[in-house]
């Protein structure tokens, strides 16, 4: 089940704004939350934000909860090591801080098509295109990554599954070990299909 580039049909006020508009909102309420959010209490604030947007969005839990499943795995074991090496509190704030981040980019992404998001993007860049700059290979990169996410996370999740499904114990070697061959086989067939494609 992916994440990211999981387009969302719908009327609310937030599928109705221009993409161009989302995306400078995206990257402006993450700085913000980044700056803002220093206390465990501020990550929870930050958090029930996000979650009035998903519902101002017309996006419940039934359908939000899948699509998150696999960045909240990921999030999770991020959390558990700055909870070893420091203390609860800055875990909280760090995970309240990335949750609250994924979540937003989960929004804009449910209420805009893909298609939509890499126009704005290409029209954003296309003054540099006179400098001899590739727009069209960004928004390609820019697609492959928003592809990408969703495919890593869900690699992580496999792995856990088959960790607990052969009863091993949790531990850095057992979980990002395959995972990380996992997502490099991953990209070793990206780079097939394009080098297929004449884009070597």
């Amino acid at each position: 089940m992916t994440m990211l580039g999981t387009y969302v049909p719908g009327a609310s006020p937030i599928h109705r704004l221009p993409a161009g508009f989302k995306l400078v909102a995206l990257v402006a309420a993450i700085v913000a939350i980044s700056i803002v959010v220093t206390t465990p209490t501020g990550a929870a604030v930050a958090l029930g934000s996000v979650l009035g947007v998903f519902a101002l969005a017309g996006i419940g839990p039934v359908r939000a909860w899948p699509l998150m499943r696999g960045a909240m795995f990921m999030v999770a074991v991020i959390v558990a090591l700055q909870w070893v090496l420091v203390d609860w509190r800055k875990a909280a704030v760090i995970g309240g801080i990335l949750l609250a981040s994924i979540g937003l980019a989960a929004v804009i992404t449910l209420t805009t098509r893909t298609t939509d998001l890499l126009d704005t993007v290409v029209r954003a860049l296309r003054p540099l295109e006179r400098f001899g700059v590739r727009t069209d290979l960004i928004a390609m990169a820019l697609a492959l990554t928003i592809r990408s996410i969703p495919l890593i996370a869900e690699v992580f999740t496999q792995v856990d599954q088959a960790r607990r499904a052969r009863g091993l114990r949790w531990g850095p070697r057992v979980l990002f070990v395959p995972a990380v061959l996992a997502a490099l086989e991953t990209a070793d067939g990206f780079a097939d299909t394009l080098a297929a494609r004449g884009l070597d």
